[in-house]
């Protein structure tokens, strides 16, 4: 019985010294760095405009983002909705952005290559670039933008799938932020 009691009060004690020892240096993980995502377009858990969707304007809203880390090489985003009926759907994949970059702008043009470097991959519509929301009618689906920051750029060519993406970031993501709108079609 005595066992239980002190192996816990040695690792209160062992935590106490880590704290007091590392207070001026505390020991972070960078994986768990956050990024503040946002929009002009919508608030988070809101309807995403209908400008947005695919069967509409079909034009990325603007983003806006802060906090990347220093260390940061490059800045790739995904956009999808895991509520769609066959599984996940990708609506973008962006990557190789400059770090410095502090937003998109409203309608990012579908091309494979951006100024600045960046480089945009298929989304599920077999398309370069962003695809709208376009759920079947009946709930709303969810849609979440996810900014990386990672450490190195991809240096890969235009073209990936997020798939390929998530593999080339693998080891890499030094912090990450997440923002998320809603569509519906009745």
């Amino acid at each position: 019985m005595s066992a239980r009691i002190e192996i816990p009060v040695a690792a209160a004690l062992l935590a106490g010294l880590l704290t007091a020892c590392h207070a001026d240096h505390p020991i972070t993980n960078e994986a768990t760095m956050k990024i503040q995502l946002t929009t002009t377009a919508f608030a988070e858990g809101q309807p995403i405009p209908s400008r947005h969707a695919f069967d509409h304007q079909d034009i990325s809203p603007a983003l806006q983002w802060s906090g990347v880390p220093p260390a940061a090489k490059s800045l790739a985003l995904i956009c999808d909705d895991p509520d769609a009926p066959m599984g996940t759907w990708v609506h973008w994949v962006l990557y190789d952005l400059p770090p410095a970059t502090p937003g998109l702008s409203e309608g990012v043009p579908k091309a494979p290559e951006l100024p600045g470097g960046a480089k945009q991959g298929l989304n599920d519509y077999k398309k370069i670039g962003y695809g709208g929301p376009c759920p079947p009618p009946g709930k709303p689906h969810r849609y979440f933008f996810k900014l990386y920051a990672l450490d190195a750029n991809t240096s890969l060519k235009p073209g990936l799938t997020k798939k390929d993406l998530l593999k080339a970031m693998e080891g890499h993501i030094l912090a990450e932020g997440e923002l998320m709108g809603t569509y519906q079609r009745r």
